[in-house]
């Protein structure tokens, strides 16, 4: 318990400042689908997304053991990889890293590439990208008609194991979880590198930090999610309240990771992947 509680308190007490020396009801699943966004002629991509179904659960942060409600979404079975990223700077090159505006990325954008259109020589193309801000990740999701995940979709869907909606109760794979975190550099490890969950969505643990688009929109000052408009211009999280499970380890470290963030850093094991609204 005391290695847990350490590795906890070790994420939490992250500060804005020194974010670059961060190491990096049942439910049927339903068959996966390849969708296909083409955002205009020059830019182009098929990406396999799994259908999650949605229903309601109590996230780790909220008041009253409040339940929030996820809707039915598309979510990309994979991280986006560099060679998928580096399709989508060649044929928009106002992300390129000489071009990007510094208010919508840092200079650590990026960072490891030889140049606009080159990944670096030990660069592998099927490894996630990373060194990608929130306004870039966003930009990438929208040029395909998707967007990036909110924190109550992408926590409902990585909550669950490879056979169990939700898994959160299990201590072996809470445990499995931070010994992925303790693991360093898993962000050079090929996508679909980890298991498969229960909707068919690989990697969600185990390889990168991923963006959401209200990334820390939970760590707030007052007493409940709704106070959160306060926050909402993406500097960096307050206080962690309101807990529901002190017992979510792994959980507490991704809230704390996005709550020491803002929208235009770029962290070495910080990727992303897109999901879809279903049309109704």
């Amino acid at each position: 318990m005391s290695r847990l509680y350490f590795l906890f308190i070790a994420t939490l007490i992250v500060s804005c400042q020194n974010y670059e020396e961060q190491i990096d009801s049942e439910i049927s699943p339903i068959s996966n689908v390849i969708i296909t966004k083409e955002a205009d002629s020059s830019f182009k991509v098929t990406t396999e997304m799994a259908l999650v179904k949605g229903g309601s659960y109590v996230p780790l942060y909220g008041k009253n053991q409040e339940k929030v409600i996820v809707n039915d979404l598309y979510m990309d079975e994979y991280p986006v990889t560099n060679a998928e990223y580096l399709d989508f700077v060649k044929k928009n090159e106002k992300w390129q890293k000489s071009k990007v505006k510094k208010i919508f990325a840092d200079d650590n954008y990026l960072r490891k590439w030889q140049n606009d259109t080159v990944l670096n020589v030990d660069a592998n193309p099927n490894s996630p990208v990373t060194n990608v801000s929130w306004f870039a990740a966003n930009a990438y999701c929208d040029c395909q008609g998707k967007r990036l995940a909110t924190v109550d979709e992408w926590e409902y869907v990585a909550m669950s194991d490879e056979k169990n909606a939700d898994a959160r109760k299990l201590e072996s794979y809470n445990q499995k979880i931070l010994d992925w975190y303790e693991k360093p550099k898993t962000y050079q490890n090929e996508v679909g590198n980890t298991f498969k969950n229960f909707y068919g969505i690989h990697d969600l643990h185990g390889l990168v930090w991923e963006w959401t688009s209200d990334f820390n929109s939970v760590l707030i000052t007052g007493e409940s999610r709704g106070d959160s408009a306060e926050n909402n211009n993406l500097f960096c999280g307050s206080g962690s309240l309101n807990a529901t499970d002190l017992m979510n380890y792994a959980a507490f470290i991704r809230y704390a990771f996005r709550g020491s963030v803002k929208a235009n850093y770029s962290v070495q094991n910080l990727g992303f992947r897109c999901v879809k609204d279903i049309e109704k």
